[in-house]
This record gives C-alpha cells, structure tokens and sequence, in this order.
C-alpha cells in the first residue's frame, strides 16, 4: 500500500470514529494520517524520520526551514494536546486539517 492509500484510510477511520461520537480516536487517526504525508514529504527531501511516530514526524516537519506557506498553523494544531476537557479550540478540525496539510505537502 503506497502512502497515499495509507493516508486515505487513515482519513476514513477519522471520519467513521467521528461519526459514532469518537473524537478521541478521531482525532488518533488524523494525527496518524498527518504523520504519513509528513514522512513522505521528508522522505522525497532525502530526509529520514526520526522515529515511526506520526507525532515525531510532525514535528521534524514543523523544525524544517522552508515549509510551504500556510503549513505552520496546521502542524502547530495537529500536534496541540486537547485540553482538561479533552478538547481543542474552537474550530480545530484535526481531519479537516490533516488533508490540508497532505494537499499542501503533497499535491495531486
């Protein structure tokens, strides 16, 4: 399975926990899905992760010095902790985002 394949199931079972009232594991699979166009995107730069974490790829990418524009907000959400409530700010979508940051990475 190539990493866009892996990236869209990903992006499914996001979107499946959503639906039956999962955010936790929403939010698990965004992340994870996030991960893999990240560590694609340093792999086509010549650029090992450190570690299979998505989290820890996320954030290699997040230190990269010449992100494409827009990509920093994205990866700062994406690797925020939710708060005492389990929650993050208002109008942080991790799966809506997590595509953002795969389109901006790794276009079509």
């Amino acid at each position: 399975m190539n990493w866009r394949e892996r990236f869209e199931t990903e992006i499914q079972k996001a979107e499946r926990a959503r639906g039956r009232g999962n955010e936790g594991q929403a939010r698990v699979c965004a992340r994870r899905a996030a991960g893999i166009a990240a560590a694609e995107f340093l792999a086509r730069r010549g650029l090992s992760p450190a570690s299979r974490s998505a989290l820890d790829a996320l954030r290699q990418l997040r230190r990269e010095p010449a992100l494409p524009s827009g990509l920093a907000p994205l990866l700062d959400h994406l690797v925020q902790q939710v708060n005492t409530e389990f929650k993050l700010p208002p109008g942080v979508d991790l799966i809506d985002e997590a595509s953002r940051l795969s389109e901006l990475l790794l276009p079509r």
